[in-house]
């Protein structure tokens, strides 16, 4: 086993290791967010309710129980933000490991020699590139997505 071919598949690996690990964080942040939301939803019911059952309440409590459902408001805007975000880096890694896969299909063909190839392999071949494409422009469409995003927050 030559040793540019063991490298190869120790890089692949660990580029594996690397996506499946970053998923994982991926997932306990959603999870994170996911219990956030539920507080901040609790939190905001209570103040909606001080709001509308303290008629006798002073103006200025009633203004710092507006501020506060505001910030809650806020707040949650943020998350879901982050939320969005990271539904993109799913979708991201996804379309990662695919065309790794990809990659490693078509490396198989494009390494026979050309003679030894039947039409089938050849038409596999072609197949296997136009996935690989279609996966790109997917990949391609999410990173633009992400910089509107980060220009409109700007």
């Amino acid at each position: 086993y030559p040793t540019w071919k063991r490298t190869l598949t120790r890089r692949a690996r660990e580029a594996q290791m690397k996506r499946f690990c970053k998923a994982q964080s991926i997932q306990r942040r959603l999870e994170e967010i996911e219990v956030t939301f539920r507080d901040l939803e609790q939190q905001g019911i209570k103040l909606e309710k001080l709001l509308r059952d303290e008629g006798g309440t002073p103006a200025d409590q009633k203004t710092q129980w507006m501020n506060q459902l505001l910030y809650l408001v806020q707040k949650k805007n943020c998350l879901m933000s982050e939320e969005s975000d990271l539904m993109i880096a799913v979708q991201e890694l996804k379309l990662e490991e695919q065309q790794w896969q990809l990659d490693q299909k078509l490396r198989c063909y494009m390494n026979r020699e050309e003679s030894l190839k039947t039409p089938e392999d050849r038409a596999a071949e072609k197949e296997i590139l136009g996935q690989l494409l279609e996966v790109v422009n997917k990949r391609n469409v999410l990173i633009h997505i992400q910089e509107e995003k980060r220009l409109s927050e700007l």
